[in-house]
């Protein structure tokens, strides 16, 4: 009995061992990585005029009457441009740190597989990103030529115009990884890609529903929004198909 109580109690301290070292380098890890996200937040902070600038540029809102409507608007605006810039600069290095945290519990082909889509994420990432700001850019040169066509001033809320753009083109960046995360959840067997097909009119209007709830005002820019998502979605699940046709063909040549 003392032999069986004590073999228990070894495995027992293993087990609080092995958690123990796994939380601590989950900690480690993710205070690297929030050390690094307040440093990008401070930099774009110290810098938000220069983004403002790019930004005005980038959206063409010359002869917009754009206007702050509150003497402390500009620090919402600097705080705004902070965090984007820290999602933007940190978001590779959180890829890796996952990446690297979950190494040891991947076979080496996994890995390889895991880390070889790492250049397609941060691509799609600033493709959406970039996408978003496009839309955004659309929206407001329609909502200018109709002012001027209807004879309507126009004034527009710096601070809010801003923000929105960040926070619709930020979402856009992260709803880009879509296809990413399910072409690894499907070749890793998580999911199959029947069962992932039979669901893709719910998929639809979950990204609608996500995109309406974005701060904009006009339908058109959610539908806009939501398209490529779907497109994302139906060209992952044909490049899926195509890659479990080529692997059935090298098991059956083998």
């Amino acid at each position: 009995m003392e032999n069986i109580a004590s073999s228990d109690t070894s495995q027992l301290n293993d087990l609080i061992s092995n958690y123990s070292s796994i939380l601590k380098e989950i900690k480690k890890r993710f205070l690297f990585t929030l050390c690094f996200f307040a440093a990008c937040v401070i930099l774009g902070f110290v810098f938000y005029e220069s983004i403002i600038k790019f930004l005005i540029d980038v959206l063409s809102l010359q002869g917009i009457n754009i206007v702050f409507t509150s003497p402390f608007q500009f620090i919402n605006l600097a705080i705004s441009c902070g965090i984007v810039t820290g999602l933007l600069l940190v978001f590779p290095l959180l890829i890796y740190q996952i990446l690297s945290f979950l190494k040891p519990a991947l076979r080496d082909k996994e890995y390889k597989m895991l880390f070889g889509y790492l250049p397609f994420s941060i691509i799609l990432f600033s493709a959406g990103f970039s996408f978003g700001v496009l839309v955004m850019k659309w929206q407001i040169q329609l909502f200018l030529s109709k002012s001027v066509s209807l004879g309507i001033g126009n004034i527009l809320d710096i601070s809010k115009l801003i923000s929105t753009v960040l926070v619709v083109s930020a979402f856009m960046g992260i709803a880009f990884q879509f296809p990413i995360v399910i072409l690894l959840l499907l070749r890793l067997g998580v999911i199959k890609h029947s069962q992932l097909a039979k669901q893709r009119m719910w998929i639809y209007l979950g990204s609608l529903i996500v995109t309406i709830l974005l701060p904009l005002d006009s339908l058109i820019a959610d539908a806009l929004l939501t398209f490529p998502i779907v497109i994302l979605f139906e060209a992952t699940l044909i490049l899926n198909r195509i890659l479990e046709k080529k692997k059935t063909a090298t098991l059956a040549s083998i």
